[in-house]
Formats: structure tokens, sequence, C-alpha cells
């Protein structure tokens, strides 16, 4: 298997106390990951770290072989960000959010009929399509996670990061989201998100890691279903107050 991200012995914290501390682990080209935790636990710092958005204050962290913090071919990953369908107040159609993933490809460039058809068809792929002309603003919490799947589709991503997709959005957009994930992995692309539901991530992730601060289990759902991996990292004090 080609590995598609590392952390290897990683600490890093925002303040003198560690966020993460001594974190190591590795996504296999064609995995779907799921990172859980307390709030706080520092699940999304790792995804930060992983994409290079925050440099390790020890260890190392590298992307399709590459360091993170280095890479540049940003059309091989797809990052919809915590609380970003909530973030959008631009007044832009969901379209427009789409092609937006088409950039990393054609820099300060136009879009030619290629790169419509690429985003037409992820459009297609995660059933917006008949919503492409209307504004984001417009859309619920689930249709817009659907938007930024979209956007990261339209981008040719080998690598879909996801942190914490499903928050404000119902049970039953919820339950769709995961099947649109589902068909996504089938088809070939890695997924690794930060997730709160637990239900989801046993019922949908093939592998699962649990931090707090460091790593509690990382192995296959099932496994963990059965470990006392949860309630060790729940039972240890989470660093800071908030979730990140």
């Amino acid at each position: 298997m080609t590995a598609v991200a590392t952390l290897q012995g990683v600490t890093f914290g925002y303040t003198s106390a560690p966020v993460v501390e001594d974190v190591s682990l590795s996504v296999d080209a064609g995995e779907y990951v799921a990172v859980v935790g307390p709030n706080g636990s520092g699940k999304s710092t790792l995804l930060k770290l992983l994409l290079g958005l925050e440099r390790p204050e020890a260890g190392s962290a590298r992307l399709f072989g590459e360091p993170s913090q280095s890479f540049d071919d940003g059309e091989r990953i797809g990052f919809v960000a915590q609380h970003a369908s909530a973030a959008t107040a631009m007044p832009i159609t969901v379209r427009e959010v789409v092609s937006m993933g088409r950039y990393a490809h054609v820099g300060f460039g136009r879009l030619g009929d290629d790169d419509y058809a690429i985003v037409d068809r992820a459009l297609d792929t995660v059933g917006m399509t008949a919503f492409a002309d209307r504004r984001i603003t417009a859309l619920s919490g689930g249709q817009r996670q659907r938007a930024f799947i979209a956007r990261a589709l339209a981008s040719e991503a080998d690598l879909l990061v996801l942190d914490e997709p499903t928050v404000g959005v119902d049970v039953e957009s919820v339950d769709a989201f995961y099947d649109l994930l589902d068909d996504l992995h089938a088809e070939g692309i890695t997924v690794v998100l930060v997730e709160h539901d637990l239900g989801a991530v046993t019922n949908h992730a093939e592998r699962v890691v649990c931090v707090n601060r460091t790593v509690y289990f990382d192995g296959p759902a099932d496994e963990f279903v059965e470990s006392d991996a949860l309630a060790r990292a729940f039972g240890t004090v989470a660093v800071g107050g908030e979730s990140r």
C-alpha cells in the first residue's frame, strides 16, 4: 500500500501545553479512517498537521511522500473544514462553489469546457444538479455539505479530509451523507474524517483512531467497539476547553 499521509512522532501545542503529543499514524491509499475523541482532544489539530496547516514542534508530517508544509499539489486534496457550511455567507451559487475546485488546475486561467464538464459530474455525483443555480446560503446544512464535497470532487482529489462534517445537519441528511461517502470510498477515494457521531463512525469507517492528546486506539472499527479505548480517552483530562 502507498502512504497518502503520515505523522511520525508529532507534538504540537497552541500554548506551552501540548495538544498533540508524540503521535504517529499512517493513512494508506484507499483507506476510510475516522478520528474520534472528546472535545479538546486534538482531533482537528491532527488534520491541520496532516495537511500542513500547522507545523509540528517535534516530529514530521508528510503528504504523498512530501513534507506537508511544502506540499503544493493542492488538487490532490479535498478539505472540508469544521463549520464550513455554516460559515458560508457569500451570495454565490452552488455551481460557483463547486467550480472553485477547478482553480488548482487552471490557476489564473479561465475554466474551459472540460472543467465545466467535471463540475457537472461532481454535482451529479452528490445529487445536487437540481440545486446548481441556487444560492449556497439558501441551502440546508446537509445540502451545503454536499456542495462542499462536490467542490472537492471537482478538484479530482485523491484524498478527502473532513472535519466534523455532520455538525448541525439533520439525521436524515446525515444518513444520506454517509451513504455518499461510502460510494466515494468504493470508487477508490481515501477518506479521513473527524467525527463526533460514534454510531456513524462504527457503521461506515473501516478504521478508527481514538485520541486525547495521544493515540488510545488505532485499528478496525469493529475492534474499537469491543475495546475500552473510548472510556480511557474520555477519562483523561482534555486539553483546552474547546474542540480542536
